[in-house]
């Protein structure tokens, strides 16, 4: 940490974006639920995003706050405002959790959530959280290890949760211990699409291990961005071309959703650079460009449905 900071001192950083360059456009949720045979995804920021399988509404690391700092007068703060307004939230059934990073579990909206719907969320994480979550009155939580599997179910059908490994790390204070575990996600809906939440990970081996057992992936949300300088961040951040990798590992089906980029600054490449990175490596690597989708904020990806399969719209940065 200490180099990192005198490397920033000396070097210095590229600017934040000029306003407008990271545009915030309108969700198209389905409100209160998608159709029994849809999938829509919105990007809210960073990790956030809401999955509407059909008649269940899921967040993944839910993020409404300003900054991602344990308080609210200092740290990284938002580019752009979240891509769907807490007003228009949906009705939430479940969250899920990546690990305890203040950029992807967020004390303030954490309360928030359980204020609004209570009891009607089911929280999924990896191992170590109860205590924390028991802290702030949620008893519904379901811990996993890696490779475990639970069932989210709903009127029209039920979800199968499955916690998968990543290459990360916890910790929220430079004073405790890495108790908790960290996690990728799949979501697989029976009889209908399947999708890979990457959480947090730098690039590792095990994306292969994931996609013999778990794959073929629908809409695989893959981390993209804070990454930079590359000797510090290598380990537990994928660049544009590992994440490209990443998802040829885990099957290369499916479309490709970028994220963890854009929303915060919180490495040193220019926040504008992932989705360029990105779509040169997927063309490197002859993918088609349709199954790349690098969203901006609040914008919605659809599958199935009155939308056909696929039918994201596909907005170039810039």
């Amino acid at each position: 940490m200490l180099r990192w900071r005198r490397e920033r001192r000396r070097n210095g950083v590229p600017p934040d974006p000029a306003p407008g360059a990271l545009p915030l456009v309108t969700p198209e949720i389905a409100a209160p639920r998608a159709a029994p045979d849809e999938l829509r995804i919105t990007w809210v920021g960073h990790s956030t995003f809401l999955i509407q399988f059909g008649s269940l509404n899921v967040l993944t690391d839910p993020h409404w706050n300003r900054r991602a700092s344990p308080v609210q007068f200092a740290g990284p703060l938002r580019f752009v405002p979240p891509g769907i307004s807490w007003e228009n939230l949906p009705p939430i059934d479940a969250v899920l959790l990546s690990h305890d990073h203040y950029d992807h579990l967020d004390d303030g909206t954490v309360r928030r959530l359980h204020r609004t719907f209570g009891s009607a969320i089911t929280w999924y994480s990896p191992l170590g959280y109860r205590a924390w979550m028991r802290r702030r009155g949620i008893r519904r939580l379901v811990e996993l290890d890696w490779w475990g599997e639970a069932t989210l179910a709903g009127p029209g059908g039920s979800l199968r949760v499955i916690a998968l490994p990543c290459q990360h790390w916890t910790r929220r204070s430079p004073f405790g211990r890495s108790g908790r575990l960290w996690a990728s996600w799949a979501i697989l809906a029976d009889g209908g699409p399947a999708v890979y939440f990457g959480g947090d990970s730098g690039y590792f081996p095990e994306y292969g291990e994931i996609g013999r057992h778990v794959g073929a992936f629908d809409a695989l949300l893959l981390p993209i961005g804070a990454y930079e300088p590359r000797w510090f961040m290598r380990p537990v951040h994928m660049n544009p071309e590992e994440a490209v990798q990443a998802y040829l590992d885990l099957g290369g089906t499916g479309t490709m959703i970028g994220m963890h980029w854009g929303t915060w600054r919180l490495t040193d490449e220019d926040p504008l650079e992932p989705p360029v990175r990105t779509r040169s490596a997927w063309a490197a690597a002859g993918l088609p460009p349709e199954r790349l989708w690098i969203p901006r904020h609040g914008e919605t990806w659809r599958w199935g449905g009155t939308g056909g399969q696929d039918s994201g719209r596909r907005q170039r940065y810039p």
